[in-house]
């Protein structure tokens, strides 16, 4: 009887059955950009001037809309989605499960004593707000699993889409009591807070005419393309994404020659159905490439403002999904599903755009515009110096350590990299003397430090690809977020934190100023202590190095390398103060989403270990087994026919096989049971905290005895009676 994976391999080959579903493109793109997508456009179409212009306020201001406008808009939505051929509406939210969630309700409404009819409604009550089941959603303790209401709300400042034949409503997810339940609100909140840092800080020191500041974010998502019939044939990439056994093929990544290489026209066609339908969701993807492992490939947008796209991530991660089902591919987000070549990540490149049109990490053409560069840079820094341990524990998951250090990715260890041209502006900060400055010396800061930051950048040091925190010449790119996360974790983080150091800055360099001190001296005297102080994270060399590990504990810089590490810091005080000072989060949610976190690491290892104690019982064993007993009846055969002196030469290496196998498998046997027997133990834990540790330190490093033996068994066993779908056929089938 065949085994799933050579069943897997002869669907391959079945006449046309993989052939490239050729994608006609459009001479234009763009025409397609936004089609299904209640764009502002759209609502200038179907809006009132009133409910046009009150929606606009919600957008760009953060207004309230009003119970009678809302209507208007609910009325508008729907007609313009019925055209689009929709006939069900749903409130679209990010619940902290890692995806999207939905429940659809349809427009359909039959005529009360209407005599059979029915007509199309869809009100403003049920545009602002949707009660879809709450108690099975994660909830870190806030919601009884008898309690079953939940609400969802509308979110205006990301605009209505349609899927398939639904009106998706991108809504914030609470509790019944008024406790977040998603990635949504917590990012909204933080987007707001650095609103208002920024703009104060911009409005009193560099242009009043700015009004407001938005974050913005472009990520670079990479993935993993696999056959879906190969993918069926592997329990264990079905159930938790990733391979947990298989031997490394003779070629992976040495030669580098997929990267950036020519992409296989069945991926090709993938990649166009995906650029259509994202352009008709509005997401502005604009770049695509193989990435640097076999069969992995990365598409980036253009920067959008960050709940956005935040959202726009999201949905691409679903709509990924679909595209590659209808090409017979699987598509794979976990952060390391092959060892011994590159995972995947998804690099988040964040910056502060005003409503004046600036980006305030880009340098200007005078010094004055240079000076708001270097304070809104340095800002940066101060606040990942201050709060590193908070932004390492935002990519903290079971699937991200496998990538973390592995030297594809940054390492743990929170640290910027800014560039030795860059380094040498603020070491001559930092020489500013501390109270008035002379003119003469006015005149040099201005003009020799600050004047020739634009002069720098243009020729700025090359990136490194080693650093989790990286400036690349008008925006901060995060590394090390992992492929499969929420951007929304991280960016509200980030945001949080820089806002919080905002609000500090502003506070310091006013109080210099009622001292005496000109704006500018000012300014430069709070920037120089910033800089002496935030220059333990700021390194430009290689992170993946030993040396920098002794270095960084030099410094006092923490190298959290697991998750429960990470998490644990997550509840520092200085850290809770943080969000419960800006109102992103309340005690309870802090730790409640902490709770979550460490669940959800526990549970991920539990299902890693039973499914690799499945697959090692139920298919390598026997196979190892079946293979170990051809061999003793070739050596009987040969003892039937040889005399004893002739045979023992002749069956030497057929016996040392038969010994080697028997050895794997009875390690494998002791190492299952080993496993099994820990998981119990680690579940037995008081809290979740020591939970988490268990599985972390007694549960997970048990997988790889049992991996190596069983990759040894892949080696010596017939490959003809080999279950499990092996790398080279993974990574190497187009």
């Amino acid at each position: 009887m065949a085994s799933l994976r050579f069943k897997a391999l002869e669907t391959l080959s079945f006449k046309n059955f993989r052939q490239d579903n050729a994608v006609e493109i459009p001479a234009k793109l763009s025409e397609l950009f936004c089609q299904n997508v209640f764009s502002e456009e759209t609502m200038r179409e179907y809006l009132t001037k009133d409910a046009f212009s009150s929606i606009l306020d919600a957008m760009k201001k953060g207004s309230k809309i009003q119970r009678h406008i809302a209507d208007q808009v609910a009325v508008a939505m729907k007609d313009w989605a019925i055209s689009k051929g929709a006939t069900h509406y749903t409130h679209w939210f990010q619940p902290l499960t890692g995806s999207t969630a939905e429940k659809h309700d349809s427009f359909f409404t039959p005529i009360e004593g209407g005599g059979g009819r029915a007509l199309e409604r869809f009100s403003g009550s049920m545009l602002i707000q949707q009660e879809p089941d709450a108690s099975s959603f994660p909830n870190g303790g806030i919601r009884n699993t008898f309690e079953a209401r939940g609400y969802t709300a509308w979110d205006p400042t990301s605009p209505a889409f349609i899927m398939g034949t639904t009106l998706c409503i991108p809504s914030i997810f609470i509790s019944y009591t008024g406790e977040t339940l998603d990635y949504k609100a917590p990012l909204l909140r933080a987007l707001h807070a650095v609103d208002q840092a920024a703009t104060e800080v911009c409005r009193s020191y560099f242009d009043k005419n700015v009004n407001k500041v938005v974050p913005t974010l472009g990520w670079e998502q990479e993935y993993f393309l696999v056959d879906s019939a190969l993918y069926q044939s592997r329990p264990d990439l079905v159930i938790t994404g990733k391979t947990l056994l298989g031997h490394s093929p003779a070629k992976g990544q040495q030669l580098d020659d997929h990267y950036f290489g020519s992409i296989p026209t069945r991926v090709m066609n993938f990649m166009k159905e995906l650029e259509i339908e994202c352009m008709k969701l509005g997401i502005p993807v604009t770049t695509r490439h193989n990435e640097v492992a076999p069969n992995q490939f990365e598409l980036a947008p253009m920067f959008e403002e960050a709940n956005v796209a935040v959202d726009h991530n999201s949905l691409l991660m679903d709509i990924m999904a679909r595209v590659a089902h209808k090409h017979h591919f699987h598509i794979l987000f976990h952060e390391k599903p092959f060892a011994g070549v590159n995972g995947s990540g998804k690099h988040n490149n964040w910056s502060l755009a005003t409503d004046t049109g600036e980006n305030l990490l880009s340098p200007g053409k005078n010094p004055k515009k240079n000076l708001q560069f270097l304070t809104f840079f340095v800002n940066t820094l101060k606040a990942v110096h201050e709060y590193a341990d908070l932004l390492r524990a935002s990519i903290a998951s079971a699937s991200n350590d496998h990538r973390l250090g592995a030297n594809e990715a940054p390492p743990a260890i929170i640290s910027a990299f800014i560039g030795t041209q860059l380094f040498g502006v603020l070491e001559e900060l930092e020489k500013v003397k501390d109270g008035k400055l002379s003119p003469e010396e006015k005149t040099d800061l201005k003009l020799n430090v600050v004047g020739k930051i634009p002069e720098i950048l243009l020729d700025n040091t090359d990136r490194n690809r080693t650093s989790p925190f990286a400036f690349t010449g008008n925006k901060f790119e995060i590394r090390a977020v992992g492929s499969s996360a929420n951007c929304a974790e991280v960016m509200t983080v980030m945001n949080a934190i820089v806002a919080k150091q905002l609000q500090t800055f502003k506070k310091e360099v006013d109080i210099l100023i009622e001292k005496g001190l000109k704006k500018d001296e000012a300014i430069f005297n709070v920037l120089r202590e910033y800089i002496k102080v935030s220059k333990n994270i700021m390194f430009e060399g290689d992170g993946y190095s030993d040396e920098w590990e002794v270095e960084a504990k030099k410094r006092g810089l923490n190298n959290l390398k697991t998750t429960p590490e990470a998490l644990k810091k997550e509840l520092d005080q200085k850290f809770v103060d943080l969000y419960e000072d800006l109102g992103i989060y309340t005690h309870r949610e802090i730790e409640a989403r902490n709770e979550i976190k460490l669940e959800k690491y526990s549970t991920v290892i539990t299902i890693e270990a039973t499914v690799l104690a499945d697959i090692a019982r139920n298919h390598i064993i026997p196979c190892a087994l079946n293979y170990q007993n051809r061999l003793i009846e070739n050596v009987r055969g040969l003892k039937e026919i040889f005399e004893e002196k002739e045979f023992r030469t002749l069956a030497k290496e057929q016996m040392n096989m038969i010994t080697e196998i028997s050895s794997h498998v009875s390690i494998i046997k002791v190492e299952v049971d080993g496993l099994l027997s820990a998981i119990q133990t680690a579940k037995s834990a008081k809290d979740s905290q020591t939970m988490a540790e268990s599985f972390c330190n007694d549960v997970k490093p048990l997988f790889d005895k049992i991996r190596d033996s069983s990759d040894a068994l892949e080696m010596m066993v017939d490959d003809e009676l080999w279950p499990m779908t092996k790398y080279r056929e993974l990574l190497f089938t187009r």
